[in-house]
């Protein structure tokens, strides 16, 4: 099968259907691994058409990918771009940016014909993405995250607090909690001080509980205090509703972060460095930036990525699992 892209032609891995045995080329691949940072890990499988794997298989595969990723993402050609679906363990999910950096990174660095794009097209839903192609230049790719949606938040700090299970002292005052959706519904939450923000510790279970009754998809919560002066946010994310407690570096969450400053004026569009996750000394770094098209602006996120594990997947219908492969790298975040 061939995908046609910006007039090129593309080949899409072979996949083997044998009885009950699907085969799937797999890999998993560390996103936002710049510098020291030790990255986020996604599954990424490739596919001919959607006819080759079901949703129920899709979610059954990223089931059992469970504490090995904490996504797994689909690939489809699809009419001069790339369809794109992104399951956990517990769920389909509407976006995830560090599985997009990382598949579509690989993908394009691996696809001559696409190297030399500048611009890549992706469908997430019904939206269509650009993926910018900065591999050549800074060894990045950039992803426009979704157009924002404000469906804002009655959640008092004092609620949000025990969810979290700090103190409401350390909720900042002057800034407001609110909820945006930069692909996933995020409740955006600032706090005081470094020391605060690195040392929340929520109970899964408990926050899981929280974010289903009040239609939370992340938390996400920052401080201007950071450990790298080149980073003007430290960010955290949790993710209990798809499975995991913390996501360590994240597009749509940091995304949504984005445009929280721009709409109460914090932010004037220029890159911008967040440093995100627990470790004080050696956090992983997600960069923004923002697109003009007309009167709306979009926010991007970027970052390199680099494949730990390659091999074949095997699923079938007792439910089995097999990984084989070789291990290039074995120094990843899980």
């Amino acid at each position: 099968m061939l995908l046609f892209t910006t007039g090129l032609q593309v080949s899409f891995y072979k996949n083997i259907t044998e009885g009950t045995m699907k085969k799937f080329i797999f890999k998993k691949i560390d996103a936002f691994t710049e510098g020291n940072s030790p990255g986020n890990p996604a599954g990424c499988v490739r596919l001919n058409s959607t006819g080759d794997i079901t949703p129920d298989e899709m979610q059954r595969l990223a089931a059992e990918l469970k504490g090995f990723v904490n996504e797994t993402v689909f690939l489809f050609p699809e009419n001069g771009s790339v369809y794109v679906r992104y399951y956990s363990s517990e769920c389909e999910v509407d976006f995830c940016g560090h599985g997009t950096i990382a598949a579509m990174y690989d993908y394009i660095k691996n696809t001559p014909a696409l190297l030399a794009a500048a611009t890549v097209p992706i469908r997430v839903k019904d939206e269509i993405l650009t993926v910018y192609n900065r591999i050549q230049e800074d060894n990045s790719v950039h992803i426009s995250a979704p157009l924002p949606k404000y469906p804002g938040t009655t959640l008092t700090p004092d609620i949000i607090a025990e969810a979290l299970g700090i103190d409401n002292n350390h909720i900042r005052p002057g800034l407001p909690v609110d909820m945006i959706n930069g692909g996933l519904n995020t409740l955006l939450v600032p706090v005081d001080t470094l020391d605060c923000c690195t040392s929340i510790l929520p109970d899964i279970a408990s926050l899981k509980d929280f974010c289903i009754q009040n239609d939370i998809d992340i938390i996400l919560v920052f401080t201007d205090n950071t450990t790298m002066r080149e980073c003007h946010y430290r960010t955290r994310v949790f993710a209990p509703k798809f499975g995991y407690l913390e996501d360590p570096a994240t597009g749509s969450g940091n995304s949504a972060l984005g445009y929280y400053l721009m709409k109460n004026r914090l932010w004037d569009g220029n890159p911008l460095i967040i440093e995100q996750g627990r470790d004080i000394r050696n956090p992983n770094t997600v960069r923004l930036g923002t697109t003009v098209s007309g009167d709306t602006t979009q926010v991007t996120f970027g970052g390199s990525a680099v494949v730990r594990i390659e091999g074949n997947y095997i699923l079938n219908k007792t439910e089995e699992k097999q990984v084989r492969g070789t291990h290039e790298n074995t120094n990843s975040s899980h």
